[in-house]
């Protein structure tokens, strides 16, 4: 394989597609099992779907906040009634994609990069994509000492997560777009993309070794309260401003055996969506009471506040920007074009949001076959 696309491939198998609020929570690792919630007793009082337990993978991450607030709340297991659901955080991407290869988990929130590497590495037969959660949150932050427009990005040093990882990915394709050169796998050229790891590149900008970052939140506000400047939000650049940041995903599988299950917590998260969308200050402090419970490090208001007005959550896996995105990794030569034809399987999601009285969602043409 070239070079370029063994780069791509090591990307996208070391980087989940947003940032990582803590790199040791106290249930980490596939498999791991979050401590009861009290939605134990939320389980006994309902109906037993088709399966004893549900196994859900998230991140203790903000742009995972359907999950954070699902799970804190209660709301995704009050729709599962006696099918308990059980919990395990990741720290990256290929930890919870193993763990639903392994059967560890049985349906995750993920970012869409370890999503398509999930389905293209399986040849299309480990994952669907069946929702959506949320969109935007990334940001370009600089110092504003050294960048006062955009294109004093040129000749400057900007930090992106990793190698091939959605984040970088995007910051490759403006660059270009610009006209600008830059050699993608070694980040050499009219702009240096320096890879930094999103929990030390604070550290980096303070330090100087970076002038700015692509980076989603809440590293982009962490940024901006050392002193930094937003000079581009990333969903400027993406039509009606909405691009996926997070997914639902879940095994074939599991989908094919308990149905029953996989829309029901499709349901909880709907609803758990709607209840966010419509009591934001109370979903916010519930997401990050949630994130102290997890990381023992809630989000300070100067970082949550602004991280979080920047995310928008919705049901809409808007399938067309995930397409899109894989075509930016193709054009920056560090993908070779995958098939992701059946990535998607929506009926579960448009049944739920049919009976919410909702309007469907679209798979962009990419759906099962």
């Amino acid at each position: 394989m070239p070079a370029t696309h063994s780069a791509l491939r090591r990307g996208l198998a070391v980087v989940v597609a947003v940032p990582l609020l803590a790199l040791a929570a106290p249930a980490c690792g596939y498999g791991s099992q979050a401590k009861d919630n009290g939605t134990a007793n939320v389980a006994a009082q309902g109906k037993k779907l088709s399966a004893d337990t549900v196994r859900i993978g998230y991140f203790p991450n903000l742009t995972h906040a359907t999950a954070l607030v699902g799970d804190e709340k209660g709301l995704l297991q009050k729709e599962l009634g006696g099918t308990q659901a059980t919990y395990s955080q990741f720290n990256a991407g290929p930890a919870e994609i193993e763990a639903l290869n392994s059967k560890s988990i049985d349906i995750g929130w993920i970012g869409p990069s370890p999503a398509i590497n999930g389905y293209s590495t399986t040849e299309g037969k480990g994952l669907r994509i069946i929702g959506g959660s949320a969109s935007g949150g990334v940001k370009l932050v600089v110092n504003p000492e050294k960048i006062k427009s955009l294109k004093d990005v040129k000749g400057k040093k900007i930090a992106t997560p990793q190698l091939g990882n959605t984040q970088d990915v995007a910051f490759l394709n403006w660059v270009a777009e610009q006209g600008w050169k830059v050699d993608a796998e070694s980040g050499k050229g009219d702009v240096s993309v320096v890879r930094t790891d999103n929990k030390i590149t604070p550290d980096a900008y303070k330090s100087g070794s970076v002038d700015g970052a692509w980076v989603p939140e809440p590293t982009a506000s962490k940024l901006v309260a050392e002193g930094g400047k937003v000079l581009l939000d990333e969903a400027d650049l993406w039509p009606d401003k909405k691009f996926v940041i997070t997914n639902i995903i879940v095994s074939q599988t599991f989908l094919k055996e308990h149905p029953d299950v996989v829309e029901a917590v499709l349901r909880g998260s709907v609803k758990t969506n709607a209840w966010i969308n419509a009591h934001p200050d109370e979903a916010k402090a519930a997401a990050n009471a949630k994130l102290e419970e997890l990381t023992a490090k809630p989000l300070p208001a100067e970082v949550l506040d602004p991280a979080w007005k920047s995310i928008r959550f919705t049901d809409d896996p808007l399938a067309a920007t995930l397409g899109a995105e894989a075509r930016h990794a193709v054009g920056a030569g560090l993908l070779e074009k995958p098939d992701l034809k059946g990535i998607y399987d929506l009926a579960p999601l448009n049944k739920v949001l049919k009976a919410e009285g909702e309007p469907e969602v679209d798979d962009a043409g990419l759906g099962v076959k």
